[in-house]
């Protein structure tokens, strides 16, 4: 058979062999849905109960509306707009996950390569000394240059498509790496924004302690002159002056909490403590979002971050299975040099020059590894069963979070409209023993255990109006942030809409 029949009866086995491959190991289909269409046992209500008072509006339940991905515009404070964006330039945190998905992305294009040939240039240059002897020549020896340059080419026929599910496991972990650093977002900007929420509550609840702190400073001055005038004994005194000395314990306490806020956001923002950031906030200069968002179940599972970052898991341990099952199969392999020799580097390219030239074709079947390739696929179907177990963990975790921030929004109304009614109770009830008290009418112990419960009342109203704040956030987290409305995502790359992962190559 002359060359070139050789080469093309090759070049045909090979595209039959590559039409006729496979790849081996079960192709990756993206897990169904969760059977549920809620997420409590019974339906929510879609209002939740409304107060008088700051941060007491009703909330709406907007069933299957869709969250933006600025969410946190929706609270209505440049302040927190300038912060966000600050944390989202600067923090280190979400700078190192960017970083990790740039470097899983450009591995995942490395690994592509091995779906194509390789070629390589080689070139060497010999000087020699050959004995007489050695070529039948007693006496005398020969001294020669010899340089030889070639291509050579490879090629793997990936038959079992053991290559193509090695790449298809790269980009599964690239793909995990992308929906890791959208979480590592959301739970920034979450953080972000619950911090100046916290910072709000401690700065009405030190402006509340502040102002009983006022409060009982003049009625301690009244219990004074009444003692002067002998209305009242040496021990109502110490007794308001020891209610006092209390309330002014507990200012310290908070604005300790305060200044940790205050650190906190700092370093979210990728600052130093003494780079203190100078936006501050207050509950007055902040609106509750009225409409709330609320995904559908199945909307849910294709919106959270760390579910998709589960199902990428997921994805890059099935086609892990598929390589190992297609290192117990065969291996194919083309290889081809083509090259010249001459007496020096000049000669190389004269036409006088020795030509080389090589075609080879290889196989290799695993015969016996001692059980390893075997263990090897069981390991990775326990790697499979695995994966699944966390994607499925995932899930029920989402599912719970936003349950439970549904509970804790509706709950919050409801305590805020309690609140405000106790601490109104309160405020009430304190004003009327202070007159009863003036009037000799009732004992100093009453008008003291109204001055507590007024003080509990007025910080426990504060921390209560902060909680639906609060928990507004937790909502839109447990939702999933909204990432697949920005037009960048946390990589710098482009936004995807979160549509149905596609399975890997397979053989068709």
């Amino acid at each position: 058979m002359t060359l070139r029949k050789s080469l093309g009866a090759g070049s045909a086995l090979g595209v039959l062999l590559l039409v006729a491959g496979c790849a081996v190991g079960p192709d990756f289909q993206p897990p169904s849905s969760p059977p549920v269409t809620g997420y409590t046992p019974e339906p929510m209500t879609d209002l939740t109960a409304a107060a008088p008072t700051r941060g007491g509006e009703t909330q709406h339940f907007n069933n299957g509306q869709d969250i933006p991905g600025q969410w946190w515009d929706l609270f209505r404070s440049p302040e927190l707009e300038r912060l966000v964006r600050q944390a989202l330039d600067a923090n280190p945190d979400l700078k190192a996950a960017q970083a990790a998905l740039r470097q899983a992305q450009e591995t995942a294009i490395a690994q592509g390569g091995i779906l194509l040939p390789s070629l390589d240039g080689s070139f060497s240059n010999s000087r020699q000394r050959v004995p007489g002897a050695q070529a039948g020549r007693a006496g005398s020896s020969s001294i020669y240059t010899l340089s030889t340059a070639s291509l050579n080419l490879s090629y793997d026929l990936d038959i079992f498509g053991g290559d193509r599910r090695t790449v298809e496991a790269a980009e599964a972990a690239a793909d995990y790496q992308r929906f890791q650093t959208e979480a590592t977002e959301l739970t920034l900007t979450a953080n972000v924004v619950s911090a100046a929420l916290t910072e709000a509550s401690l700065r009405g609840q030190i402006a509340a302690t502040q102002e009983i702190i006022e409060a009982e400073t003049e009625q301690l001055e009244v219990v004074r002159r009444q003692f002067t005038l002998g209305g009242v004994s040496q021990a109502d005194v110490l007794a308001q002056e020891s209610t006092l000395a209390q309330t002014r314990a507990s200012l310290p306490a908070l604005e300790k909490q305060l200044a940790q806020t205050r650190n906190r956001l700092t370093m979210l923002a990728g600052r130093y403590p003494s780079q203190e950031v100078s936006e501050t906030f207050d509950l007055a200069k902040l609106v509750l979002p009225q409409e709330l968002p609320v995904s559908l179940p199945s909307a849910l599972v294709r919106n959270r971050p760390d579910i998709r970052a589960a199902e990428a898991a997921l994805h890059q341990a099935n086609a892990q299975l598929g390589v190992a099952i297609a290192n117990q199969f065969p291996k194919f392999t083309l290889s081809a040099a083509w090259g010249s020799s001459a007496g020096g580097v000049d000669g190389l390219f004269a036409s006088n020059a020795a030509s080389l030239w090589t075609l080879s074709s290889g196989v290799t079947q695993p015969i016996f590894h001692g059980g390893t390739l075997e263990h090897q696929r069981r390991a990775a179907e326990a790697g499979l069963d695995k994966s699944l177990a966390q994607y499925q963990s995932t899930v029920l975790k989402a599912f719970q979070d936003v349950a439970d921030a549904l509970r804790a929004l509706t709950s919050d109304a409801e305590a805020l409209k309690a609140q405000l009614a106790a601490e109104r109770s309160a405020a009430e009830s304190l004003a009327l023993s202070r007159s009863q008290f003036a009037a000799g009418a009732i004992s100093y112990l009453t008008l003291l255990n109204a001055e507590r419960t007024y003080q509990e009342a007025r910080i426990l109203l504060v921390q209560a109006e902060a909680a639906r704040f609060t928990d507004t956030v937790g909502l839109f987290q447990a939702l999933g942030g909204g990432w697949w409305n920005r037009t960048q995502m946390a990589g710098g790359g482009p936004a995807a809409a979160p549509t149905t992962t596609t399975p890997g190559d397979g053989a068709h």
